[in-house]
C-alpha cells in the first residue's frame, strides 16, 4: 500500500496563508487551540501563523517543516476519534533563528503575536516583576546591550528584541496575545516586558506600553502528549502518515479581554468569546480544571495512577475533588448553576478513557502552579475563618511528591524544592511551605493540617 504523507500540494485547498500571526512556544496545545481557531475563523485564508519553537534543536520543528506545516488534529471523544488535517501554521522555525524571528517582527503585516510559553516561562520574581538577578536574564540583557539583534535565550528577551526591531522599523502597533494558564495573563506579560525594557533602556518601556496592546486570555483546551500509538492511530484512521499530530479533547474554549489595533482574524467564528471583563472565566477555569487536575496528578499518583481518567475513577480521588470544589466554587464569580454546569462537565471530561491525559505531565512546575491554582481559595477561605481541607491535601500531596511519591519530580525550582523537602516531616513542611509563600508557611494551622495529610497520603498511597 502507498503510504501518503502530508504536505501542501497533496492537500486541496490548504494554500499557505500569508504570515499575519507569529507565535512563541510551538507544541501541542497551541495546535490545538490557537492553530485550530484560526483554522476554523471565516478568513482564516488570509491568517497564516509563523511560529517559533521554545529552545533550539526541536525536532517538532523538523516534523512540521517537513509536512509543511501540515499536521492532523485527532479530536478524541469517549467513544470514537475525529480527524482534521489543520493548514493554519503557514511557517515553523527552531529559537536559533533569530534573524527570521526579528523579521517578522519588521513586517508591518503582522498583527499580534500569540505565546504558550508556560508559567514559567513568564521567570517571574518574589514580587510578581521579572526576576532580574537570574543568570539568564542578566546573560540576554548584555547580549542585547552589545547587539539588539543578537541571539538571546529567554522569552522575555525575545519578545523584547522583536519589539525593538518592529520599533526601528516603524512597522505599527500591534497585539501580545498570553495563552497560558496564568491569572490576568496579560497584565502580567506587560510587566515582564516593561520591567526587562526599562534594565536595557529608560524610557523603552513608556514605547511598548504605548505601542503594544497587551490581550488577557483564558484557554481551555485538554492536549495530551503526542504517543507513538496516537501516529499509529491517525495512519489507520485516514492512511496518511503524520509523524507529529496532535490528540485534544472535543471542548475547546477562548475567552479574551482586550484590543488587537492591527486586526485579528475572526476566531468568534470558532466560538472564541471578546468580554470586557474575564476574571469569573480565570477563575472557573484555574481553580476548578487546573486545581482539579493538580490535586490529581499529585494525590492520585501516590495512590498509584497514571492518568487523570484513572484517577477519578477512584472514589477516594474523586471525592478528594468533589471537596476541594466545594471549596473553591463559592469564590468563582459567577452564577452558582453556570459553576455546577461546568464542575459536571469537568467530570465527564476527566473521565474520558480515551485521552490518556498522564499525570506526570500536569505534576511539572508545581511550584509555578500551585500559587495561582490553589492558594487563592486557601487564602479566601483562612480569611473567612476557615480551613479548607481541600485546598491543604494539594500542599501535602505535593510535599510528599517533593519527597519522593507519586510521579518524579520536574519543576525550575527542583533542586531547591527536593533538598528542602528532605529530613524529618515537620521540618520538611514548614521549609517547603515558607518557600512556596511565606504567608501559608507562618499560618500554624494550615501548617500543623498539611503534616496530618502527608501521614494520612503515606497510608491512603497503598491500595
Amino acid at each position: 500500500m502507498s503510504v501518503r504523507r502530508l504536505g501542501r500540494g497533496g492537500a486541496p485547498g490548504r494554500a499557505e496563508a500569508p504570515v499575519r500571526l507569529v507565535h512563541l512556544g510551538l507544541g501541542n496545545f497551541f495546535r490545538a487551540h490557537q492553530c485550530w481557531h484560526t483554522e476554523h475563523a471565516g478568513d482564516g485564508a488570509g491568517w497564516g501563523i509563523a511560529a517559533f519553537s521554545g529552545r533550539s534543536n526541536s525536532p517538532l520543528v523538523e516534523c512540521l517543516s517537513a509536512q509543511e506545516g501540515l499536521f492532523t488534529l485527532v479530536t478524541r471523544g469517549s467513544a470514537t476519534d475525529r480527524f482534521e488535517i489543520v493548514g493554519s501554521l503557514s511557517r515553523v522555525h527552531d529559537a536559533a533563528e533569530h534573524e527570521a524571528w526579528l523579521g517578522y517582527f519588521e513586517a508591518p503585516a503582522l498583527a499580534a503575536v500569540t505565546i504558550t510559553i508556560t508559567e514559567a516561562g513568564y521567570v517571574r520574581g518574589s514580587n510578581g516583576g521579572l526576576d532580574a538577578d537570574l543568570p539568564a536574564i542578566r546573560a540576554d540583557l548584555e547580549a542585547l546591550r552589545r547587539n539588539p539583534r543578537g541571539l538571546v535565550r529567554t522569552a522575555p528577551a525575545r519578545l523584547l528584541a522583536a519589539l525593538l526591531a518592529r520599533r526601528h522599523a516603524d512597522a505599527g502597533r500591534l497585539a501580545l496575545v498570553p495563552c497560558d494558564n496564568v491569572s490576568d495573563n496579560g497584565t502580567m506579560a506587560k510587566r515582564m516586558l516593561c520591567d526587562l525594557a526599562e534594565l536595557l533602556h529608560p524610557g523603552a518601556a513608556a514605547w511598548i506600553a504605548d505601542s503594544v496592546s497587551f490581550v488577557t486570555t483564558m484557554v481551555d483546551r485538554i492536549t495530551p502528549r503526542t504517543t507513538p500509538r496516537d501516529v499509529r492511530a491517525v495512519f489507520e484512521g485516514t492512511g496518511s502518515e503524520d509523524r507529529c499530530p496532535v490528540v485534544t479533547e472535543p471542548f475547546h474554549e477562548w475567552v479574551l479581554s482586550g484590543e488587537f489595533p492591527a486586526s485579528r482574524p475572526r476566531w468568534e467564528d470558532a466560538g472564541a468569546t471578546f468580554t470586557d471583563d474575564i476574571t469569573p472565566y480565570e477563575q472557573r477555569k484555574l481553580w476548578l480544571l487546573n486545581g482539579g487536575h493538580s490535586l490529581l496528578a499529585y494525590a492520585g499518583s501516590i495512590r498509584g495512577h497514571h492518568t487523570v481518567a484513572g484517577a477519578v475513577s477512584d472514589d477516594t480521588c474523586r471525592s478528594w475533588l468533589e471537596q476541594w470544589w466545594s471549596e473553591a466554587s463559592p469564590h468563582v464569580a459567577q452564577a452558582q448553576a453556570d459553576t455546577g454546569a461546568y464542575r459536571a462537565a469537568l467530570l465527564d471530561r476527566f473521565a474520558n478513557p480515551r485521552m490518556h491525559h498522564r499525570l506526570e505531565q500536569i505534576a511539572a512546575d508545581g511550584s509555578q502552579k500551585l500559587p495561582i491554582r490553589i492558594l487563592p481559595v486557601l487564602r479566601a477561605e483562612r480569611a473567612a475563618g476557615r480551613l479548607p481541607l481541600g485546598a491543604v491535601r494539594v500542599l501535602a500531596a505535593w510535599v510528599c511528591h517533593l519527597r519522593g511519591a507519586g510521579v518524579a519530580v520536574v519543576d525550575v525550582r527542583a533542586e531547591e524544592l527536593s533538598a528542602l523537602a528532605g529530613g524529618p516531616l515537620s521540618e520538611a513542611v514548614r521549609r517547603v511551605l515558607d518557600a512556596l509563600d511565606p504567608e501559608v508557611g507562618a499560618d500554624g494551622e494550615v501548617k500543623a493540617t498539611v503534616i496530618e495529610q502527608c501521614h494520612a497520603l503515606e497510608g491512603a498511597g497503598a491500595r
